[in-house]
């Protein structure tokens, strides 16, 4: 992979005076995903932020699961985010689990406890919510709140062997209950849940709280900038009293960011595992899906992403970036390396009466006119053809360039033809053309005796492979995703966002395989689909059209 250095923004300033200060001699960055469902767009946003700040400087990056809530993870998650990362072209230094780390956790909230900053509070949840107050009106503190240290070690003993329901009682900081801060005001630390873990089984039926847990991995680690998403912007005074109430010899720095936002997207994995379980989609890798699975199956490169992500830098103030500029990342990236091929995706049969009935002729095509290197294909010709239902008019308006009754046409890499019948069936439906073809005007061969405006593609009806397309609009119809009382965003989800389409593609394509992209003349760009597509039958994902109107 290419190792670029990112372009200058807050978060690199920082870096560069801490490292030129000497506060650090090197730079340790972590990707810290929940494994609670698949990464998207947004995720890579982080790794590149993450995994390129730490290259550019030398440094390291950990790739850490924050595995503390077992109810909702699984080791299914943990090995796709981990084909996602090393997929984006980046490989981590360390792995990690934050259930590595959580008998130190314990221990650090057993400190906690004897310094008399943590105690064992029997308020239900929803008692702890009135408790905590208002942004406007402080907390009332819980009547537990000052149970003495030896009381509070051995309720939290015996919530750790067992002895309590879930939501019987909770572990919770003692800070302050009229901080103008909610967060401060004695935040849960620990919770009972009687549940098997991924990775530790059931050693554990009581688990750390991310604000808790999160910065004891950093500090663990050693972790020198914390680089988190702004809605973390209020949780940073908490998480600095935790690394230093539980007297950690590391002292992480976190730096929030604005997190990705990007028009007709979904941005959380609560609703895209809500379309994944309701059937929406066909799962976390359809091809509308913006994960990153979605994505490498829809056929984006991961070069193309990378640039995406550097290109929309880094910064504090939230803004949404419109799709279309990850579409002209991926054109641009596709341009260079696809193949160019035909493909009838309405496919409408022309014959060509005056060609020899038994003739097979092969023609010659560039597959890429920008890059010589990538060689020629032989196109097989004959008496029968197949070209888009869309470029013929029986009855066409000015300035129509493609087939209509009289006019002649160049079909790529071959010869002019021109409509001389039309065959409907009883209904009156086209199902056919009656063409002749001029044997003086094949390509290449320099002929000038006349122009025509149009230039049609095509396939040969006896060599053509059939082949399924899938077509793909935007998944959410409403741009900025806000839901009024009566909706959810299910209401916005495109009815149109997939059309599937049964064509054919020139004879070469017999030997593409799953993931290969190709540019379809006029059409876009293709992926070979990996799900669906068999020995016996191609499916190809439209990845994105030719142009755009979007401008970088």
């Amino acid at each position: 992979m290419e190792n670029k250095p990112s372009t200058s923004n807050f978060i690199k300033n920082i870096v560069i005076q801490d490292l030129e200060s000497g506060k650090h001699k090197e730079i340790i960055t972590r990707f810290p995903p929940e494994p609670n469902g698949y990464l998207h767009i947004g995720h890579a946003k982080s790794i590149v932020l993450n995994f390129e700040l730490a290259d550019e400087f030398n440094g390291k990056t950990n790739l850490r699961f924050d595995d503390t809530n077992p109810t909702k993870e699984d080791t299914e998650y943990v090995e796709s985010i981990k084909e996602d990362v090393q997929w984006l072209g980046f490989q981590w230094d360390n792995l990690y689990f934050a259930s590595d780390y959580f008998e130190e956790m314990y221990n650090r909230a057993v400190l906690l406890i004897r310094k008399g900053k943590a105690y064992v509070c029997d308020l239900s949840p929803e008692e702890i919510r009135h408790y905590r107050g208002t942004l406007t009106k402080p907390g009332k503190e819980s009547p537990y709140r000052n149970r003495t240290v030896e009381e509070n070690l051995a309720l939290f003993e015996a919530m750790g062997r067992g002895e309590f329901k879930d939501g019987e009682k909770v572990l919770r900081a003692k800070i302050d209950m009229a901080s103008p801060n909610l967060n401060m005001r004695d935040p849960v630390i620990y919770r009972i849940l009687h549940e098997s873990h991924h990775n530790t089984g059931d050693k554990w039926c009581i688990y750390p709280m991310y604000d808790y847990a999160h910065p004891l991995e950093d500090a663990i680690e050693g972790i020198t900038h914390s680089i988190c998403t702004l809605e973390f912007e209020d949780h940073r005074p908490l998480y600095d009293w935790v690394i230093q109430e539980c007297e950690m010899e590391s002292q992480p720095q976190q730096i929030e960011f604005a997190r990705l936002n990007v028009t007709n997207t979904v941005m959380s994995k609560r609703k895209l595992k809500q379309l994944v379980d309701e059937n929406v989609t066909d799962g976390w890798d359809d091809p509308r899906m913006p994960t990153i699975a979605g994505l490498r199956r829809r056929g984006c490169t991961p070069e193309a992403i990378r640039n995406f992500c550097r290109e929309i830098g880094v910064a504090k103030n939230h803004s949404v970036v419109d799709a279309q500029m990850l579409e002209h990342f991926i054109r641009e990236d596709l341009n260079a390396k696809s193949p160019r091929t035909m493909a009838i995706l309405k496919p409408l049969k022309v014959v060509i009466t005056n060609y020899p009935e038994d003739q097979v002729e092969m023609l010659e095509g560039e597959n890429n006119p920008d890059d010589p290197s990538m060689g020629t294909r032989q196109i097989p010709f004959s008496k029968e053809i197949y070209i888009e239902e869309e470029d013929f008019m029986e009855n066409p308006p000015k300035k129509y360039f493609r087939l209509f009754p009289g006019n002649e046409v160049r079909l790529k890499h071959a010869y002019f033809i021109k409509c001389n019948e039309v065959i409907k069936d009883e209904n009156g439906k086209i199902i056919e053309l009656h063409c002749t073809y001029d044997p003086e005007t094949k390509s290449g061969t320099g002929f000038t005796g006349r122009k025509v405006k149009g230039t049609l593609h095509w396939v040969d009806a006896k060599n053509a492979i059939p082949a399924e397309f899938r077509l793909y609009e935007p998944l959410i119809l409403d741009d900025n995703n806000t839901e009024d009382e009566n909706k959810t965003f299910l209401d916005q989800i495109n009815p149109n966002s997939l059309e599937v389409l049964e064509g054919f593609v020139e004879a070469n394509m017999k030997t593409a395989k799953r993931q290969d992209k190709f540019q379809f003349f006029r059409h876009g760009y293709f992926n070979v689909d990996p799900k669906y597509t068999t020995e016996d039958k191609l499916v190809f994902n439209r990845i994105v059209s030719l142009k755009s109107s979007f401008k970088i």
